[in-house]
């Protein structure tokens, strides 16, 4: 799902050009006439939640002030951009001042829009995802934060809230990547353990010899190599949370201790005299069927049983492809921070792109490819050419590497070549079906249909970025057999050719 904006604004000519706008770069668009109307559609049961506002400032009855300093007031950080018709200094530093993260003056300009809604869109990314970041190394992290526009994500938060309100064993269960251990510190932030340790011990990467030490902990002198006395997660996680992942690698003889010590509160550490008391809420994770383990002898079933008593299903990435677009700008505005990059935001095709992906990594492999594509990118919007490696395994965005040129071939006249056709949308082919030069007007009508695509068909946009006038551009069109509304080609003068 798109970015939902909602425009308020008491004049209908206004309110239907900003909506136009709005649709033509690719967000949903919800239109109010009153500020009381706006408040109302900005209450959380009101629907799906608003991403960005578009606030005019002169309204009759409640006016945008108003709106703002109710917002405030309510605790509804809902990014907003407020439009003036006089653009007078007083009303602008008053509605930053309220809050307001950017201003238009009417009548606004369709590139002008377009950019205040990346800055702006970009700016709450960053603030939000450094929030949770903050939240989640404070072990405060909540379910409000993880926000999704999943059904099943919303049933796992629901389950996870009533988990949270008692002491009870939970086992997350999902494929790899999905988030497991953000929806356990999810948990322990919406319990009374809110604010204490939240201990993670990965069972799958622990060195078989030293399993029991590490969880258990040992007294000095207990082995060889035991130098001092080491606690152990179980004596870290005391009066907290300790989060087993992958509890499904966990070898046989290590089960019967932990086993003991979830039912007796009490650990054994190696080497010592007597048991130590334990409070820890445990939160176990796996990515495998651990009933087809106990099966297959390799898990206990009396511990499976004693882990399994609040079972919480993660659906994977792809069943929930709604949340990738919110995830990847998340990403992105992280990232595109740590990277020293301007990073606004993904074109329609990027978006399109990646909500058609399978993602088998989950959350995981999204984070990373944004990670590798901010790194990538030269201009400040993401496209399909930052994302090489997943466009080649989408119908329609695959991006191949060029055939090899014809002088190596020459070079081996006794070996076949294979000619590997180039599909890179972002790239025109010189050369056509017979191997000759393409004529330039072909490849001059590809050009022009390319630009109008790429730009959404902003007529001012594409004249100057080819570097022609309005005039030519429309002349060109003609001739080509393109097909054009006036409302479609904007207004203003004709721009000089660059």
């Amino acid at each position: 799902m798109s970015c939902l904006i909602l425009i308020v604004d008491d004049d209908p000519v206004q309110r239907r050009l900003l909506e136009t706008l709005v649709r033509r770069f690719g967000y949903q668009a919800e239109t109010v006439e009153t500020g009381e109307a706006a408040l109302a559609r900005l209450s959380p049961a009101a629907g799906p939640s608003v991403d960005l506002v578009i606030l005019d400032l002169v309204m009759p009855d409640l006016d945008g002030m108003g709106v703002l300093e109710r917002m405030r007031d309510h605790g509804r950080a809902v990014p907003t951009i407020v439009q003036t018709a006089n653009g007078s200094i007083e009303a602008v530093i008053s509605a930053m001042r309220a809050g307001a993260l950017d201003f238009v003056v009417k009548p606004v300009g369709a590139e002008r829009l377009q950019v205040s809604i990346k800055n702006a869109l970009r700016v709450d990314a960053l603030e939000d995802e450094v929030r949770r970041m903050n939240r989640q190394a404070a072990g405060t992290l909540s379910f409000k934060d993880l926000a999704s526009a999943s059904e099943d994500m919303a049933r796992v938060a629901r389950l996870g809230e009533r988990a949270a309100k008692s002491a009870i064993p939970v086992l997350l269960e999902g494929e790899s990547g999905v988030g497991k251990e953000v929806i356990a510190r999810a948990i322990q932030g919406a319990s009374d353990r809110r604010g204490r340790p939240f201990v993670t011990v990965n069972c799958g990467a622990l060195p078989a010899n030293l399993v029991e030490s590490i969880l258990f902990g040992h007294e000095k002198g207990a082995f060889t190599g035991a130098s001092e006395k080491h606690l152990g997660k179980f004596a870290e996680a005391h009066n907290g949370t300790l989060f087993l992942d992958e509890i499904g690698e966990l070898p046989l003889e290590i089960q019967v201790k932990l086993l003991r010590a979830l039912q007796q509160g009490e650990i054994d550490p190696v080497g010592g005299r007597r048991p130590v008391k334990v409070d820890i809420r445990l939160i176990s994770a796996t990515n495998q069927n651990l009933i087809e383990l106990v099966k297959r002898g390799l898990f206990r079933e009396d511990l499976y049983y004693r882990l399994n008593v609040f079972p919480i299903s993660i659906p994977p990435l792809r069943a929930r492809r709604d949340d990738i677009p919110d995830l990847a700008r998340r990403f992105a505005a992280r990232f595109s921070a740590e990277e020293g990059k301007r990073i606004r935001g993904f074109t329609a095709e990027a978006i399109a792109l990646l909500k058609s992906y399978e993602w088998p990594g989950n959350v995981r492999q999204l984070e990373n490819a944004v990670f590798r594509a901010v790194v990538l990118a030269d201009a400040d919007e993401l496209t399909i050419a930052e994302f090489p490696q997943i466009a080649a395994h989408v119908d329609g965005f695959d991006l191949r590497i060029p055939a090899i040129p014809a002088v190596l071939a020459q070079a081996k006249p006794d070996r076949e070549v294979i000619h590997v056709e180039v599909r890179d949308p972002n790239v025109l082919s010189l050369l056509g079906e017979n191997g000759d030069i393409r004529r330039l007007d072909h490849i001059e009508a590809e050009t022009i249909r390319f630009a109008l695509a790429h730009y959404r068909g902003q007529m001012s946009t594409v004249a100057r970025k080819l570097g022609i006038g309005r005039s030519t551009l429309y002349r060109k069109m003609k001739e080509y057999g393109f097909h054009f509304s006036e409302q479609e080609s904007g207004s203003g003068d004709d721009e000089a050719a660059a």
